[in-house]
């Protein structure tokens, strides 16, 4: 039988790319995060909200029960503020050389990771006439951002000299565990420990932020004493973590079959081969648009109700699937991932294929795949 000739998809078929998002996931998940760690949640909404669109992901989040949004870069915070989020927000992320004023002018927290970093934040404060909403980042294990424990003693003290000369007020101390997936880790209760460290030595300096936080969303769910007042929910709003609702559908049309004898070299290099008379399938999407290109001979797609496999190499635009003898007809929608509730691939399955992790995966998909909310683009 042709492919052309089989039966129509049940739905209407699919004309583009598109990552359909699912609002009740995030909102569960945003409600068990909070449940689990018994803190207020921080609706984390960096890199365009992990791949779901960052507005809205912090519209559904702080509607679920979600009271701050939080993002890495200061571009990121001013672009959710111009889309109407009014919440407490914290950028965390920044250059010395930030535009700090954009900051005050538009209410956004900042963090300081170091003595330069307030002394900037306090000048740019002076020139407004405003007083700077701080948040000290300390280091808590990572030796990544954050000020170590031999630099916090100054950074506290700066912030006393520029909350006493009316530039800033500290309103939270925030720290990052390494390795709250494996929880029992010694790492995670010196982590701990020394951010307890730190908030006694800003208590003692005479400060009194309103907001302890620590936890992001491994943290959140699986250590209980990193819990403070509040906890940073990234990844977890999309499903990323024990326990939780995926939130992100990854879809493909078919966009061109042919028939392929056994033994036909496919894509690139002619890495692979067909190894009986089949149907192969088109997809519109490849690495640029956040696909894997290194994969193992395991990855699939759910297409015509059935795991069907890649074949040959991710190319930038498209992908090659092996439709089986049968086919499929044009037009017919590929799942790439999605939650796995039909026994469709996950993004954790793909993460596994590619040799990475979720947040990778769902992270890389580009701009060209459109962003479906709730059966809207």
């Amino acid at each position: 039988m042709s492919a052309l000739s089989l039966a129509a998809p049940e739905a209407a078929p699919a004309s583009a790319p598109a990552l359909h998002v699912d609002p009740s996931a995030i909102a569960a998940n945003v409600r068990r995060a909070a449940a689990t760690s018994g803190a207020a949640v921080m609706a984390v909404v960096k890199a365009d909200g992990f791949g779901a669109g960052a507005a809205s992901t912090a519209r559904t989040a702080l509607a679920a029960g979600a009271t701050w949004v939080g993002t890495a870069t200061l571009d990121e915070a001013v672009a959710l503020r111009r889309a109407g989020i009014a919440a407490p927000l914290l950028a965390w992320l920044l250059p010395v050389g930030a535009a700090w004023e954009a900051a005050l002018r538009l209410r956004i927290d900042v963090a300081a990771a170091s003595v330069p970093h307030l002394r900037a934040i306090a000048a740019a404060a002076a020139r407004a006439g405003a007083r700077a909403r701080v948040h000290l980042h300390v280091d808590t294990g990572m030796a990544r951002d954050g000020a170590a424990a031999h630099d916090r003693a100054a950074l506290v003290a700066a912030a006393v000299e520029a909350e006493r000369r009316g530039l800033v007020d500290v309103v939270g101390v925030m720290g990052h565990l390494p390795r709250a997936d494996e929880p029992a880790d010694p790492s995670n209760a010196a982590g701990i420990a020394a951010f307890r460290t730190a908030l006694a030595e800003v208590a003692a300096a005479g400060l009194r932020p309103a907001v302890r936080h620590l936890a992001a969303t491994e943290a959140a769910l699986r250590v209980p004493d990193a819990a403070f007042d509040l906890v940073r929910i990234g990844a977890g709003l999309v499903g990323i973590g024990p326990g939780l609702r995926p939130a992100l559908t990854l879809t493909a049309p078919v966009v061109l079959t042919r028939r392929a004898p056994a033994g036909t070299p496919v894509g690139y290099g002619h890495t692979a081969r067909t190894d009986r008379d089949t149907v192969l399938a088109l997809l519109p999407l490849g690495y640029a648009d956040g696909l894997p290109r290194r994969i193992d001979a395991a990855a699939g797609v759910q297409l015509a109700g059935r795991r069907r496999a890649v074949v040959g190499r991710v190319s930038m635009d498209q992908v090659v699937i092996d439709a089986g003898p049968e086919g499929v007809p044009l037009g017919a929608t590929a799942t790439v991932f999605g939650p796995g509730d039909d026994g469709e691939p996950t993004a954790a399955d793909w993460a596994r294929w590619a040799g990475t992790i979720e947040h990778d995966v769902v992270t890389g998909i580009g701009a060209r795949v459109a962003r479906v909310l709730d059966g809207r683009r």
